[in-house]
């Protein structure tokens, strides 16, 4: 099994080598052809090996097909924003320190007043309600997310 998902892995990995702007879309279910596996693989590879802290931005779409956008972020052009998503954010934030977060941002002019509600509104308690999960975990997914599409 971890031999097919290393292989998985360097594929996409070469995939995203080649183009010039390091952002790919496939399908999840040609890829898992393509390997003879099943698209639970597929998912497994891009959520232990394409994950934010590695400065990998996963967006999938289901429905039509379906398709996966992976786009790598070079989080190490920015000590600060590779710190921030290394070490501040970790693997849990909480609401106020992820608001802090998204405070800077606003008085540094990296996002803008209605980036800044978006974000708040997307962190908030009130959003997470129904999350049957530690929710400073998920705000911190959601929070580093946030940072790589910002640095894309």
């Amino acid at each position: 099994m971890s031999k097919l998902s290393n292989i998985i892995e360097d594929f996409i990995k070469k995939l995203l080598e080649d183009t010039n702007n390091g952002v790919i879309e496939i399908q999840r279910n040609e890829l898992a052809q393509y390997f003879d596996c099943a698209p639970s693989q597929i998912n497994y590879v891009l959520t232990t090996r394409f994950s934010s802290d590695k400065g990998y931005y996963i967006e999938s779409r289901r429905g039509g097909g379906g398709y996966i956008k992976i786009v790598k972020v070079n989080i190490n052009r920015d000590k600060y924003i590779q710190n921030l998503i290394l070490n501040i954010i970790g693997d849990s934030i909480t609401k106020s320190k992820a608001y802090g977060i998204i405070e800077s941002f606003l008085e540094e002019d990296i996002i803008t007043e209605r980036e800044h509600n978006i974000m708040k509104v997307v962190l908030g308690d009130r959003t997470l309600d129904n999350v049957n999960c530690d929710k400073n975990v998920v705000r911190a997914d959601i929070l580093k997310n946030i940072l790589l599409v910002l640095l894309e």
